[in-house]
């Protein structure tokens, strides 16, 4: 598990959106705004969207070996930046969705109900950041 430094704990809790980079099929990249949170404890971030986005059906492609399909996540501010890269699956389990929209509520907003919601969970092996943040 990857630990961030003092400065990158505090970055991934303001308020700042990111995008999210996935691959489609063909291997081209798939980048969209999102809203993330970061879970320190279990070391993930945790992205909600519809079950039918195309940043869902990207996460549940394997590689050809059976590979888990990765992503990253970059958070932009100012001069501060953040990139957390790692592998990403689609968790469609009611307590972590909740627990997911419970973290979403505190760092941006009270989502509306959605029976399609389901978490992407990034799992980051790799962080990298501007050097203001750097460890």
């Amino acid at each position: 598990m990857i630990r961030l430094n003092p400065e990158q704990r505090v970055f991934v809790t303001e308020r700042h959106l990111a995008t999210l980079t996935t691959l489609r099929a063909d291997g081209t990249p798939h980048v969209v705004p999102v809203a993330f949170t970061w879970d320190p404890d279990a070391g993930v971030v945790r992205i909600t969207c519809n079950r039918s986005s195309v940043k869902a059906r990207n996460a549940r492609r394997r590689g050809p070996d059976g590979t888990p399909p990765r992503a990253a996540v970059c958070q932009v501010d100012g001069g501060r930046w953040m990139t957390l890269e790692g592998t990403v699956e689609v968790v469609e389990d009611e307590a972590e969705v909740a627990d997911a929209v419970a973290r979403y509520a505190r760092r941006y907003r009270q989502l509306s109900p959605n029976p399609e919601r389901v978490v992407l969970r990034l799992t980051p092996d790799k962080v990298m950041s501007s050097t203001y943040m750097a460890g």
